[in-house]
């Protein structure tokens, strides 16, 4: 579950929302040297506790990872991804929370 805390500021006709996420998901797609998946998945298993999943992939990207954690959390294993070097690319996708009004 979910825990936040949130305020929403008015000023004028502009809405601030400030808050402050405590846990959240992400995918991170990531693309590597060729030949190097296997490698870079036994990596990513052992590297960090935020790591939910990993799952090698088809289409632009070659292996993903499922982080869940707070947005420092995420940002830190992002950044460690960079240090890997079979990694070529990251795209980190974070999920939000959108009112369709549904």
């Amino acid at each position: 579950m979910k825990k936040r805390k949130q305020s929403i500021l008015y000023k004028g006709n502009l809405y601030s929302i400030q808050h402050d996420i405590l846990n959240m998901k992400a995918l991170c797609l990531i693309t590597v040297k060729p030949g190097k998946v296997d490698t870079v998945v036994e990596i990513l298993k052992k590297k960090r506790k935020i790591i939910k999943n990993v799952m090698i992939v088809t289409g632009r990207a070659d292996v993903t990872a499922l982080l869940n954690g707070n947005i420092d959390e995420i940002n830190n294993t992002v950044i460690d991804f960079k240090k890997i070097k079979e990694i070529v690319t990251t795209e980190t996708l974070i999920e939000v929370e959108v009112n369709m009004g549904w």
